[in-house]
Protein backbone atom coordinates (compact mmCIF):
# COMPACT_ATOMS: atom_id res chain seq x y z
CA UNK A 1 0.00 0.00 0.00
CA UNK A 2 2.85 2.40 0.90
CA UNK A 3 3.80 2.35 -3.22
CA UNK A 4 -0.10 3.55 -3.64
CA UNK A 5 0.00 5.99 -1.60
CA UNK A 6 0.03 8.80 -4.50
CA UNK A 7 -3.06 7.35 -6.35
CA UNK A 8 -5.23 6.54 -2.68
CA UNK A 9 -3.80 10.60 -2.17
CA UNK A 10 -5.45 11.60 -6.04
CA UNK A 11 -8.59 9.88 -5.40
CA UNK A 12 -8.73 11.25 -1.58
CA UNK A 13 -8.54 14.75 -2.75
CA UNK A 14 -11.10 14.17 -6.01
CA UNK A 15 -13.31 12.81 -3.04
CA UNK A 16 -13.47 14.75 0.03
CA UNK A 17 -14.42 18.30 0.63
CA UNK A 18 -11.68 17.73 3.47
CA UNK A 19 -9.30 15.29 2.29
CA UNK A 20 -7.07 13.61 4.46
CA UNK A 21 -3.35 13.70 4.17
CA UNK A 22 -0.72 12.10 3.57
CA UNK A 23 0.06 11.86 7.40
CA UNK A 24 -3.04 10.60 8.24
CA UNK A 25 -2.94 7.80 5.81
CA UNK A 26 0.15 6.84 7.07
CA UNK A 27 -0.72 6.58 10.63
CA UNK A 28 -3.62 4.18 9.16
CA UNK A 29 -0.81 2.37 7.99
CA UNK A 30 1.26 1.77 10.99
CA UNK A 31 -1.81 1.22 13.30
CA UNK A 32 -2.09 -2.12 14.20
CA UNK A 33 -6.24 -2.26 14.45
CA UNK A 34 -6.17 -0.22 10.88
CA UNK A 35 -6.85 -2.30 7.70
CA UNK A 36 -7.17 -0.51 4.73
CA UNK A 37 -7.90 -2.13 1.26
CA UNK A 38 -7.75 -1.12 -2.62
CA UNK A 39 -9.93 -2.18 -5.28
CA UNK A 40 -8.19 -1.82 -8.92
CA UNK A 41 -9.76 -2.96 -12.30
CA UNK A 42 -6.34 -3.62 -13.80
CA UNK A 43 -3.61 -0.90 -13.23
CA UNK A 44 -6.09 1.79 -12.32
CA UNK A 45 -6.96 2.11 -8.76
CA UNK A 46 -10.85 2.21 -8.80
CA UNK A 47 -11.43 3.03 -4.94
CA UNK A 48 -10.36 1.84 -1.34
CA UNK A 49 -11.32 1.76 2.37
CA UNK A 50 -9.78 2.28 5.68
CA UNK A 51 -11.34 0.55 8.71
CA UNK A 52 -10.81 -0.35 11.90
CA UNK A 53 -11.62 -4.03 14.16
CA UNK A 54 -11.45 -3.21 17.83
CA UNK A 55 -13.20 -4.87 20.83
CA UNK A 56 -15.89 -6.85 18.29
CA UNK A 57 -16.64 -3.71 16.63
CA UNK A 58 -15.92 -2.21 13.27
CA UNK A 59 -15.70 1.56 12.32
CA UNK A 60 -15.41 2.25 8.93
CA UNK A 61 -12.90 5.25 8.31
CA UNK A 62 -12.86 6.33 4.88
CA UNK A 63 -14.84 4.67 1.72
CA UNK A 64 -13.26 6.48 -1.42
CA UNK A 65 -14.67 6.31 -5.43
CA UNK A 66 -12.35 7.38 -8.09
CA UNK A 67 -14.73 9.50 -10.04
CA UNK A 68 -14.51 7.58 -13.74
CA UNK A 69 -15.72 4.67 -11.38
CA UNK A 70 -18.28 6.21 -9.10
CA UNK A 71 -21.86 4.35 -9.78
CA UNK A 72 -20.51 1.32 -10.95
CA UNK A 73 -20.60 -1.05 -7.34
CA UNK A 74 -16.76 -0.17 -6.20
CA UNK A 75 -17.87 1.17 -2.74
CA UNK A 76 -20.36 -1.29 -2.65
CA UNK A 77 -17.76 -4.18 -3.28
CA UNK A 78 -15.01 -2.44 -0.48
CA UNK A 79 -17.78 -2.25 2.10
CA UNK A 80 -18.64 -5.73 1.64
CA UNK A 81 -15.28 -7.62 1.37
CA UNK A 82 -14.13 -4.94 4.30
CA UNK A 83 -17.25 -6.83 6.21
CA UNK A 84 -16.22 -10.77 5.47
CA UNK A 85 -12.77 -9.01 6.95
CA UNK A 86 -14.29 -8.12 10.10
CA UNK A 87 -16.50 -10.85 10.57
CA UNK A 88 -13.18 -13.25 10.37
CA UNK A 89 -11.67 -10.76 13.70
CA UNK A 90 -14.82 -11.68 15.06
CA UNK A 91 -16.39 -7.98 15.25
CA UNK A 92 -20.41 -7.70 15.70
CA UNK A 93 -21.24 -4.27 14.64
CA UNK A 94 -20.54 -1.88 12.35
CA UNK A 95 -20.59 2.10 12.51
CA UNK A 96 -19.73 5.31 10.64
CA UNK A 97 -19.97 8.58 10.52
CA UNK A 98 -21.36 10.67 7.20
CA UNK A 99 -21.75 13.87 6.07
CA UNK A 100 -25.41 14.36 6.11
CA UNK A 101 -25.41 16.07 3.13
CA UNK A 102 -23.66 12.70 1.41
CA UNK A 103 -27.05 11.32 0.13
CA UNK A 104 -25.48 9.07 -2.08
CA UNK A 105 -23.60 7.40 0.72
CA UNK A 106 -26.62 7.47 3.12
CA UNK A 107 -28.39 5.37 0.31
CA UNK A 108 -25.83 3.11 -0.52
CA UNK A 109 -25.13 2.31 3.90
CA UNK A 110 -29.16 1.78 4.20
CA UNK A 111 -29.37 -0.60 1.16
CA UNK A 112 -26.66 -2.50 3.20
CA UNK A 113 -28.61 -2.70 6.35
CA UNK A 114 -27.31 -0.17 8.34
CA UNK A 115 -29.46 2.19 10.67
CA UNK A 116 -29.23 5.67 11.28
CA UNK A 117 -28.30 6.26 15.17
CA UNK A 118 -28.26 10.32 15.77
CA UNK A 119 -26.93 13.29 14.38
CA UNK A 120 -23.58 14.72 15.71
CA UNK A 121 -23.67 18.04 15.31
CA UNK A 122 -21.10 20.34 13.53
CA UNK A 123 -19.01 17.38 13.28
CA UNK A 124 -16.61 18.35 10.70
CA UNK A 125 -14.50 21.18 11.01
CA UNK A 126 -16.70 23.06 8.35
CA UNK A 127 -19.31 22.91 10.92
CA UNK A 128 -21.57 20.12 8.54
CA UNK A 129 -23.37 17.78 10.63
CA UNK A 130 -22.62 13.75 10.69
CA UNK A 131 -24.96 11.11 10.75
CA UNK A 132 -24.12 8.54 13.09
CA UNK A 133 -24.93 4.84 11.08
CA UNK A 134 -24.69 1.28 12.75
CA UNK A 135 -25.08 -2.10 11.52
CA UNK A 136 -25.36 -5.05 13.23
CA UNK A 137 -22.58 -7.31 10.82
CA UNK A 138 -24.73 -10.25 11.22
CA UNK A 139 -28.08 -8.33 9.58
CA UNK A 140 -25.36 -6.86 6.33
CA UNK A 141 -27.13 -7.13 2.92
CA UNK A 142 -25.06 -8.52 0.38
CA UNK A 143 -25.62 -7.26 -3.59
CA UNK A 144 -27.43 -10.90 -3.70
CA UNK A 145 -30.03 -10.39 -1.18
CA UNK A 146 -31.38 -6.81 -2.67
Amino acid sequence: MPEDLPRVLEVEQASHLQPWTQAQFSQELESIYSRTELLFRGKQLTGYICFWVVAGEMQILNVSTAPAFRRQGVARRLLEYAFDLAKISLAQSAFLEVRISNHGAIALYRALGFVDDCIRPKYYSDGEDALLMSCPLDSVRSEEQK
